[in-house]
This record gives structure tokens, sequence and C-alpha cells, in this order.
């Protein structure tokens, strides 16, 4: 996963040329595999991020990470707000676990990150938001759009270089990360969308899951849902998700964005640069440790035509595209619990998206079409 040992703390991380900003300080709340991304990036980076504590329940947890992270660990989060005043708490916890500990956290007046949606279901989303809506202190960890080759191409579209844009295929993640992508990169806000959907099955060889390569060529059946979103003037969402996708390399993501003077596909952008030219170029990704560059391996910025389109403010880390994403996350959760930026991801943007792509479901279902209102979050 990583390539420094725990328990050898590296020495701080910087960007060329860029100053390191404010430390940002927070908790963790649960022990699994997500949850070790957050330990991670304060790991890694210690001028950046310090994790002032974990709850976990689980004795055994609690004495593996205390040894391979250098953290302090809690049993419970009243605990934990006793000995310390985190920034904000991470909740890297099951859905039904989350709407609760959000609950107790806003209680108590700390500011949330939660890792997952911050209820299962759409009952569960109103009843959290009427008890904590108000007070302004959930976010959740939604990272998508800050991973580099998305932060890149909303650049591109954010620069109007292929128009106004009036779709966008996300064929990569599921559920409520493929929609707030959707809204991101079209721009719209939390308005009515219709949503109609269906599921094919498909054989398909599965040659890894979370737990490691199977060995297995065999094909098996697999799940493939198709759906369209309906943003309303002339805007659209096309979400495409097969089971097992963000593992299976025999499904890779992809990404079309397609607006009124041209599209991106992939990392292709293809556009007009007079009346009578469509040109195409590709967004390029520049690395150190290739060839025989000794810096060690490390996404330095992705580029179009000569002009930097992102550049990775944790170089030195040799993080992955998610972890870039969680480390620009934190950093942002952190500015704005300083009133220094504007909220990254509220629980009402949250609350939206999960919805809509609970809609998805109900459209497989039902074989028809569901529309979604404006709801308690507006």
């Amino acid at each position: 996963m990583f390539s420094i040992a725990p328990g050898t703390i590296p020495a701080a991380v910087t960007t060329k040329g860029t100053p390191v900003p404010t430390c940002t300080r927070y908790a963790v709340v649960g022990a699994g595999w997500r949850a070790s991304v957050f330990l991670r990036m304060a790991y890694l980076m210690p001028d950046r991020f310090e994790v002032a504590g974990v709850v976990t329940r689980r004795a055994e947890a609690s004495a593996e990470l205390e040894s391979a992270w250098g953290v302090r660990t809690y049993r419970d989060v009243e605990t934990l707000l006793t000995a310390e005043r985190p920034d904000f708490v991470v909740l890297s916890v099951p859905w039904p676990v989350t709407p609760e500990l959000t609950r107790q956290l806003v209680a108590a007046g700390v500011p949330v990150l939660a890792e997952t949606p911050p209820a299962p279901d759409a009952e569960g989303l109103r009843a959290l938001w009427h008890d904590v809506g108000a007070r302004g202190l959930v976010q959740v960890a939604e990272q998508y759009a800050l991973m580099p080759l998305h932060a890149a191409r909303l650049e591109v579209v954010g620069s109007g270089l292929i128009g106004t844009p009036s779709s966008v295929l996300v064929s990569s993640t599921h559920q409520y990360h493929a929609v707030a992508l959707m809204r991101r990169f079209l721009g719209v806000g939390r308005e009515a969308v219709t949503v109609r959907a269906q599921t094919f099955a498909a054989e398909l060889v599965d040659p890894i899951t979370p737990t490691g390569w199977t060995h297995d060529t065999s094909p098996k059946p697999a799940g493939t849902t198709l759906a369209s979103l309906d943003f309303g003037s002339g805007r659209m969402g096309r979400y495409d998700f097969t089971d097992n996708q963000w593992w299976n390399p025999l499904r890779p993501d992809h990404l079309v964005v397609r607006g009124s003077a041209g599209e991106i596909w992939d990392e292709t952008v293809v556009r007009m640069v007079d009346e009578v030219t469509p040109m195409t170029s590709r967004l390029e990704r520049a690395s150190t440790g290739l060839g025989m560059n000794y810096e060690g391996l490390d996404l330095t910025h992705i580029a179009l035509d000569g002009r930097v389109v992102f550049r990775n403010a944790f170089e030195g880390a040799r993080l992955s595209d998610d972890d870039i994403g969680v480390a620009a996350l934190l950093t942002h959760t952190g500015a704005w619990v300083r009133d220094e930026a504007e909220p990254p991801y509220p629980v009402a943007e949250a609350c939206h998206d999960h919805l809509v792509s609970l809609a998805i479901g109900e459209a497989v279902e039902s074989g028809g079409s569901v529309r979604v209102e404006h709801d308690l979050w507006g």
C-alpha cells in the first residue's frame, strides 16, 4: 500500500516552491480499510496533518493502530472529546452507525466529516437533516472531484474550452459519488431530476477483489446498471456501473463531458480553435521518477497544450490519485473549519445526491421513471 514502513515517521513533505499550509488536526472514528487512508495522510505528511486520536471499541484493533501509526486510541467518542479537541472528526463507520455518531458530535459542537453517505435511506436522511442540518457542522467525504484527472477536467470545463456542458457520462464509481460528479461537471444545483434506469447481467472475469487477486479466469455473472438523469434545461447525466468496477481492471473507468463547443473523452479534449479548425489534444500527466529521473515516482502536474490544468499540491508524498483527493479534502475541510474556505461538500449536497442515487435503484425496480423533487434540505 505504501513504501514507508510503519514506525518510521518521514520528514515533512513540501511542494516545490509552495509554502506548507496550516496543519489540520482531526480525529478518526473507525478502524477499517478506509479509516487507514486518513491515518496514512498524517503519517506521510505530519507537517500538514495530525491525528488527534482514533476511536475503536476493539482492544486488538487499538493495539494494532497504536503500533502501526503511532496514534492514541480511545474506546468511545466521549473519552476522545474529553482528552482532545480536534478541528473535526472523521467518521469511517458503517452506514447504520453514522447518523447516531453524527448527532452525538454535532450536539457537542464538533464539526464532522462523514466518510459514508450520512444515512442509508431516504427516511434516515430526512431524520438526520431535521436533527443536525441547521447547525452547519456536517460535511461528507466526497473526494472524487478533487482527484487529479477529474480536477484537471473540471478546470478545462470551467475555462469554457468546450463551451457550455450539456451531458456527462460517469462510468467508474457508483451511487452518490457518480451523481456528485455529474452535478459538478454540469454546474447543476440541488434541482429536480428525472431518473430512468435498467440493470443487465453478463458474463465477466473478475480477476481482483478488495481481498486480492482471485487467480480465477472463469467468467461469472456481473450486473451493469445504466441510468439516465434528466436535470432539465438540456442537461443530462449518464450512469454506467458494473459490479466491482472499482477493482476490476477489465472494466476501466471512463468519463465523457459533452459541451456546446467540444467534448472531453477520458484524457482527450476536442474543441474548435477557429471557425474551421477542430483540434484534438490530450491531458498529459507529468511525473518524476521515470527513466533517468531519480526524484522518486510522483505526479507533478497535468497539462493541456502546454498549460498546467492541475498541479499536485502534495508532491513528495508519492500519493495515489485517490490519496491526493483525500489529502485535498482534508486540507479543504480544515480551511472550512477555520473559516478560510467554503464548505467542501455539505451534508445538504450529500443528502440530495444520495437521494438521487436511491432513485436509480427505484427506477430499476419499477421499470419506470422516478422524479426527485426538492426535499427538506432545499
